[in-house]
């Protein structure tokens, strides 16, 4: 009876012991994928876009989209200039045909030019082959006008979903959403947008903005200088990613991995 119960305990304390390594090892293994992944987001969450980016450098992103007229472009582009600025406009593929004068003179000007669908269309009841067409039309107008394809794309409305995020990813696409917003498409004032901004902004903030509204051209001048005071640099999106070896968080926040 006593060599019985002794094989017993002997036998309940080796299961004990195997579990205990099994578990280990998973849990190791689980750690390291973490550490190596180089997508938009983990195994078994949504799929999440780029709302801003973990960051010790002092930079932001400054985007403008342009899916309405381009009435304002020349005023946007000299101050802009002025400033030493360059920044990234995410253009509807309907706009570039409209306005390929406009495409031509922000692309001379050494400005990034990334897409924002073809025909801007509610990108959540679309399949996914139809979300790549929407990227991928959109892309072939930038690249008959300027020469060059571009790998940053914005959902129209800040939309997305699963499928809209692994549409763009599976053709190699960083989808760009934001996380700080000037609201000027509201027609808001120049002082109100700063307003919005100014308590918030930090490096790493991708800031949207729009052309064709009533006062972002006209209060584009203070919003640069008034960012610039706060020590940031404004850089085009591409500057500001990354591009490879990286996750991201449950808050859209794009970080580094670590080398492993």
């Amino acid at each position: 009876m006593f060599v019985v119960c002794n094989k017993q305990k002997i036998y309940t304390y080796f299961v004990s012991i195997v579990t205990v390594v099994l578990l280990f090892c998973v849990a190791n293994s689980l750690n390291t994928s973490e550490n190596t992944i180089s997508t938009s987001s983990t195994i078994g969450q949504k799929l999440l876009p780029i709302y801003n980016v973990q960051t010790e450098e002092k930079k932001v992103a400054l985007t403008m989209n342009c899916a309405w007229n381009a009435d304002d472009i020349d005023t946007i582009l000299e101050t802009l200039e002025k400033n030493n600025t360059k920044i990234t406009f995410f253009m509807v593929g309907d706009w570039i045909e409209k306005f390929p004068e406009a495409v031509k003179k922000i692309n001379k000007a050494g400005h990034e030019i990334a897409s924002h669908s073809n025909t801007h269309p509610h990108v959540n009841n679309l399949s996914y082959e139809e979300n790549i067409e929407e990227i991928e039309k959109s892309n072939e107008k930038i690249e008959k006008i300027t020469g060059n394809k571009t790998k940053i794309y914005r959902a129209p409305y800040g939309e997305y979903n699963d499928t809209v995020i692994k549409a763009a990813q599976d053709k190699g696409y960083y989808t760009i959403q934001w996380n700080l917003d000037t609201l000027d498409y509201t027609g808001i004032t120049g002082d109100e947008m700063w307003g919005r901004l100014k308590d918030k902004i930090k490096a790493g903030d991708i800031i949207l903005s729009h052309n064709g509204t009533k006062h972002t051209a006209d209060s584009l001048d203070m919003l640069l200088k008034n960012i610039k005071e706060k020590g940031l640099e404004i850089v085009k999106v591409s500057d500001l990613i990354y591009q490879e070896n990286y996750s991201i968080n449950q808050n859209g926040t794009q970080i580094k991995n670590k080398d492993v």
